[in-house]
């Protein structure tokens, strides 16, 4: 009973401060045992099975961690409304943006070998971005002048390089997005044979055809949420010298024995990936408290992600699993290895989650269905693929707090003054659509307060 009590108070704090007087490294505590997750988060597991009662979803899977207990995994519901297989660790879910800190931990790795520089242009590693320019009436046309400064790999991971993207742009440049299939991401299978046929196939053609494009504003001037992510793996590719899903494969998947994460599920695996929805309607963003509204987006069986996409996509390609991508956040939050495999040195790892904005440069926050870290009245920066708070959050997270979410719901986050870390699936547009970010903090709250 002991244990099972440290179990909950350990992820409960996850949503407390009650940790922050203890972030130095203790010795590694022993493994939990598998205990049945009612009993272990309450609260939690409650909420849980309440999203699901009140058809807000089919289902949903957690897993909480703290330092290097193993983590305590959460879930409820099934993976499809026709399905009778429930939804857990190893379900299989859409993880959209929450591919780009992957990405990004990818070039980071690059820079720590001296491969690439933060500050080197992404010029010389793909010429075709040499002699960027600048649109000067967004609204209107695709009028341009020369950039003031090239495009850097720092730009490439905080969202300053000046690009846009399919989801957020407007104006003429979408259009020329999407005329040249710039559209770096999969829906389902009709929305995909359309894209199809105007998508680059390979991956330095994508990249090699966004230079021709203008950019929206100066590099280094503008926080806007953009396809540098998926610029990044040509990046990462070209400078690796290998095909860019191999060196994720190899150097981060592999070796952190990520055996659930895909750009491609695979046949035999189809059995346990979750089917996507989306909810229609005059808003789709407000109350239906029965889910009344909620439709099929892309159906398990037929899934877009059972065939190869056009190329890796690296800012929204992944599917991934609550206990693969765990483990990629334990890695980061141990400073750069997990469980005797070195990805990253931990210098390397701190500096990838602190605030890499240029100079001047500030982030306030995104929504509209991206699934990104939302404003929420606390001073935040931007790292490598995601936000990191500036400031303590009184009750809530530590100051250096780096995550990011997926535009089909998914949250992921990392307190590395906690050590504490959490990540959540979901599979529904749009991603604000229930407060998940809020009822998840307030419910592991609530669990800590019953066990203390």
């Amino acid at each position: 009973m002991k244990r099972v009590t440290m179990a909950m108070t350990a992820a409960a704090l996850l949503a407390t401060g009650a940790w922050a007087g203890q972030a130095q490294r203790a010795a590694r505590p022993r493994a939990l045992p598998t205990l049945a997750a009612p009993n272990r988060l309450p609260a939690t597991q409650a909420l849980f099975d309440a999203y699901v009662r009140d058809r807000k979803m089919p289902g949903i899977a957690a897993a909480f961690g703290i330092g290097d207990v193993d983590p305590i995994f959460v879930s409820a519901g099934r993976i499809a409304d026709d399905s009778t297989v429930a939804a857990g660790p190893d379900t299989l879910w859409r993880i959209y943006s929450m591919t780009k800190p992957v990405t990004a931990m990818a070039a980071m790795i690059l820079v720590e070998e001296g491969k690439l520089g933060l500050d080197q242009p992404v010029s010389d590693i793909l010429p075709a971005f040499r002699n960027m320019r600048v649109l000067t009436d967004p609204a209107n046309s695709l009028a341009s002048r020369p950039a003031a400064r090239p495009i850097t790999v720092r730009h490439l991971l905080t969202h300053t390089a000046g690009l846009g993207y399919n989801i957020v742009t407007k104006g003429p440049l979408l259009k020329e997005y999407e005329r040249l299939g710039i559209l770096p991401g999969a829906a389902n299978a009709l929305i995909e044979e359309q894209a199809r046929r105007v998508r680059p196939t390979s991956l330095q053609a994508f990249a090699d055809r966004v230079a021709t494009l203008p950019l929206i504003a100066d590099p280094g001037t503008r926080w806007s949420y953009s396809i540098g992510l998926d610029v990044l793996g040509a990046v990462v590719e070209r400078a690796s010298g290998m095909p860019f899903d191999r060196f994720l494969q190899r150097r981060i998947f592999t070796p952190l024995r990520m055996t659930s994460t895909y750009f491609t599920v695979p046949a035999g695996e189809a059995g346990r990936f979750a089917t996507n929805y989306a909810f229609i309607g005059a808003n789709p963003f407000q109350p239906d408290p029965r889910g009344t509204n909620r439709v099929v987006a892309d159906p398990a069986r037929t899934s877009v992600y059972l065939r190869p996409p056009s190329f890796p996509y690296g800012g929204a390609g992944l599917v991934s699993s609550a206990r693969d991508y765990d483990r990629f956040l334990h890695m980061l939050q141990n400073g750069g290895e997990l469980d005797g495999a070195r990805v990253m040195k931990p210098a390397t790892a701190r500096l990838a989650m602190s605030n890499l904005l240029p100079t001047g440069v500030t982030f306030q926050g995104i929504g509209g269905g991206t699934g990104g870290t939302q404003g929420a009245g606390t001073p935040m920066g931007y790292g490598a693929g995601g936000s990191v708070y500036l400031a303590d959050r009184p009750g809530g997270p530590s100051k250096g707090t780096y995550g990011w979410g997926g535009a089909a719901g998914t949250i992921a986050y990392i307190d590395p003054v906690k050590r504490v870390r959490g990540t959540i699936m979901v599979n529904y547009f749009p991603a604000e659509r229930w407060p998940l970010r809020q009822d998840v903090p307030t419910a592991l709250a609530r669990d800590f307060v019953t066990v203390r």
